[in-house]
């Protein structure tokens, strides 16, 4: 029987999550150079989404295999993702053009978008810069399809030259690959009556290029780039020969096939058909673009003004007293432990390791590495173990999507050190975050142990940037299941029994599906069923109906899904369902899930989101939260993210973001009345 619900596209979703994101540079409150970021950051994210997603797509359109789609659906989506993109960048084009140049020119900073645009007493500056700075680095090579085909590389910029020899019937074209590793993307100018300047290495070639074509005349130029395909496939490959298959596999990626070629909209027409032909690009792959590419740049756009505010965030806090000696095993011991990144510091992670390297009872860490950062303190920690005498067990899984190669460099590093190194299980990613420091007396009993889960990875870099929540523990039936999730890894246990985690693939699935009945039954025995649920993704539709069912009988359900919402909401089936989207200073990361449990809440945090990756191909680890005290902050934390009327917004039946009231008197800032608020309990305790 064919259902009678609707779903969202998770491609056209996750496209309406990124527009939020290029919203935020539309807003005045923000310092500019954040609002200046926010396009940054819609640029990088969507230039990953052709990367992986787009691609993927393409693949299915050329006639590749797939169980979700047809061949004639991915043409369409691929029609409705550029329709979508398109409609994007017009919003892109004005925010910039119309607010944040205007804005950073009432700032007196003028960042020219043009040659055309420098002024008198700049262009010496511009012409001796050019031929000082660039001009070495500048290697023009013909574009000649019948001689040779160029190879453009991924996401690299690169402009595309039309020139005239005299006498000649046809043009001919360039290609110039531009030399950023060698000059900066931005280049300052000399400030001038109190004025500061800014511009595009790019223009500044383009001012200079009849230095370069000695002989010919310069018609125009463009710039262009492509994108290739970056996904990783090694699921197929045995466990014995994953990592030089991936090893393999990784350095191919930057000649993957082309998914999109992005050029300058003002391209003329005649000029994009000459490079089409010469490149050999697929038509259905042509991205119209702006006339200054790859903005994810703008990121490290300098500053130049310093009465220009800098971005100001909350600084991490520090448990008072942390670098007493065994610190963090004494408030654990004491009682369960949440910490909330980025607002607690990620140091107390590190300190918590290091308290295992020289505690002389620790026989044993394990731990899971998804993504960790590049001179990891972490890593450096667990090589400090070893060392030491530890028996240090680390699950790298290697299929983390473009952190391949440094988690390939850091379990060579470890294994050197003595490590255990556990790699990828085929056809599955271990995607939970969780560490084990298992302490044993000399007579080989169990002492207290401690236990580690979180929504977020090992990674003292992004700790700074995504809020995530961590549960330290010494619970008895936590470490005797963590225990055992490590036997899973390392294929000790095939059924293995959990008491309290909630573990993707064995007891996650049936244990939600009861939650959400029990407070079905509830609102059937007449008394009010409530569950909220935070989370970056939902796109199981098996997961979705579960709450259209629990919507239908009258469970009052609210979602803070950040990404990909595939469930609908605002419909018969969903009417009381509501779906929250915060986009603010730091990237929500966590994954909290609520229910009412007729007054008596039951609170779980953890690393999986409701995709179908994660519930069905990946070991995902969940926790409870047993601490009646943690459970009230965590439902604070959400009750907060609910009322929020400021930088939160509703995503209605089409995909809109709804943004709640103006902001005035009453502003509610989530992520800034959080830390507020953790920050008082700080000063209470």
């Amino acid at each position: 029987m064919e259902s009678h619900y609707n779903y969202f596209n998770r491609d056209i979703s996750w496209l309406s999550f990124n527009h939020r994101v290029l919203l935020e540079a539309d807003d005045d409150t923000l310092p500019l150079f954040e609002r200046i970021n926010f396009i940054a950051i819609y640029s990088s994210n969507l230039e990953e989404f052709y990367q992986v997603r787009v691609a993927e797509h393409k693949a299915v359109a050329s006639g590749g295999k797939s169980e979700d789609m047809t061949v004639d659906e991915a043409h369409d989506l691929i029609r409705q993702i550029t329709d979508t993109v398109n409609r994007q960048l017009e919003d892109r084009v004005r925010i910039y053009e119309e607010k944040i140049l205007p804005a950073l020119r009432r700032n007196h900073v003028v960042f020219y978008q043009s040659k055309s645009e420098v002024e008198d007493f700049h262009k010496e500056f511009v012409h001796r810069f050019f031929m000082e700075e660039v001009f070495p680095y500048i290697q023009p090579v013909k574009i000649d399809p019948e001689n040779v085909r160029f190879f453009l590389r991924d996401r690299r910029l690169y402009l595309a030259v039309k020139v005239w020899k005299d006498a000649q019937e046809k043009p001919e074209y360039y290609i110039i690959k531009m030399p950023y590793s060698k000059v900066p993307r931005f280049v300052q100018l000399p400030s001038h009556e109190g004025n500061y300047y800014l511009m595009f290495l790019e223009d500044i070639i383009k001012a200079n290029l009849q230095e370069v074509f000695i002989g010919y005349e310069v018609e125009c130029s463009y710039c262009c780039k492509i994108s290739r395909d970056a996904d990783v496939f090694v699921d197929d490959v045995p466990a014995e020969s994953m990592v030089e298959k991936l090893k393999e596999k990784v350095k191919k990626r930057k000649i993957g096939a082309i998914c999109r070629f992005v050029y300058d909209r003002k391209m003329p027409d005649d000029f994009l058909d000459a490079l089409v032909e010469a490149l050999g690009i697929n038509r259905e792959e042509l991205v119209p673009g702006d006339k200054h590419l790859n903005l994810e740049d703008l990121a490290s756009l300098p500053n130049p003004n310093p009465d220009i505010p800098a971005i100001v965030k909350p600084q991490p806090m520090f448990l008072p007293g942390m670098n007493e000696k065994h610190f963090m095993y004494r408030r654990i011991a004491k009682r369960d432990m949440l910490l909330y990144y980025p607002y607690h510091s990620f140091e107390h992670f590190i300190h918590f390791l290091y308290e295992a390297v020289h505690d002389p009872f620790c026989r044993e860490i394990m731990i899971t590495q998804y993504r960790v950062a590049e001179h990891s303190e972490v890593i450096n920690a667990l090589i400090a173990a070893a060392r030491n005498g530890k028996h240090v067990t680390v699950f790298v899984e290697l299929k983390a999507r473009f952190d391949e190669e440094n988690n390939l460099a850091t379990a060579e590093l470890m294994r050197k050190a003595g490590i255990d190194i556990i790699f990828s299980i085929p056809g599955l990613k271990v995607h939970a975050k969780v560490a084990l420091i298992l302490r044993k007396n000399d007579k080989g009993e169990r002492l207290r142990s401690y236990a580690y889960v979180s929504t977020g990875n090992f990674n003292e870099k992004t700790a700074k940037i995504y809020a995530d929540i961590a549960l330290y523990t010494c619970n008895k039936q936590i470490v005797d299941d963590m225990c055992t999730l490590f036997k899973v890894l390392r294929k000790e246990v095939t059924e293995p029994r959990f008491k309290r985690l909630l573990i993707a693939r064995f007891n996650l699935l049936p244990e939600l599906k009861a939650l959400i009945q029990r407070e079905i039954d509830l609102v059937k025995e007449g008394k009010p069923g409530r569950i909220i649920l935070k989370m970056n993704a939902l796109q199981d539709t098996a997961m979705i109906d579960e709450m259209y069912h629990a919507s239908e009988a009258g469970v009052q359900i609210d979602l803070i899904v950040r990404g990909i919402c595939c469930l609908v909401p605002g419909e018969s089936f969903s009417r009381n369902i509501r779906v929250t989207r915060i986009v603010d200073s730091f990237l929500e990361h966590a994954r909290v899930w609520y229910f009412g449990n007729g007054g008596d809440p039951l609170v779980f945090i953890g690393s999986p989101d409701w995709m179908r990756r994660n519930l069905y191909r990946r070991i995902e680890a969940v926790t409870p939260i047993l601490d009646g005290r943690l459970r009230r902050e965590l439902t604070d934390m959400l009750e907060l993210q609910l009322s929020a009327n400021r930088k939160a917004c509703w995503v209605d039946n089409q995909l809109r973001n709804i943004f709640k009231r103006k902001p005035g008197n009453d502003d509610v800032r989530a992520q800034y009345d959080f830390y507020e608020y953790l920050k008082n309990k700080l000063a209470e305790n």
